[in-house]
């Protein structure tokens, strides 16, 4: 997915998204699979995988001191760096536009 703001204003006020396929570099544990021994369709964060407070930056991970990124988040950061991947990203993931109007592409080219 794509977001592009058109007409914003904002220090920060830029696209975001992931043109990356990412059921090709999903972990095992995390896939959605179509069916029994089929293709994976979908790749799950590892918070929705495994309901546990450190994956969901909850109870006692619930501040940026104590969540931090997991292998399952840099997964997602490495062919991501624009997206946010965890709830503490980094602020290189943030993007505020004031008065924008956007542009979403669902499965957008590689070449977008």
């Amino acid at each position: 997915m794509l977001v592009v703001p058109h007409g914003g204003t904002g220090q920060n006020c830029t696209y975001t998204g992931c043109v990356v396929d990412l059921n090709d570099s999903c972990p095992s544990e995390l896939k959605v699979m179509k069916r029994e021994g089929g293709d994976g369709v979908a790749c799950k964060s590892a918070c929705e995988a495994f309901r546990q407070p450190q994956y969901c930056c909850s109870g006692a991970y619930g501040t940026p001191d104590t969540c931090k990124a997991s292998s399952y988040s840099e997964v997602f950061k490495r062919a991501c760096p624009r997206a946010y991947s965890y709830a503490y990203d980094d602020k290189s993931s943030t993007f505020t536009c004031a008065k924008a109007d956007y542009t979403i592409t669902f499965c957008p080219s590689p070449n977008t």
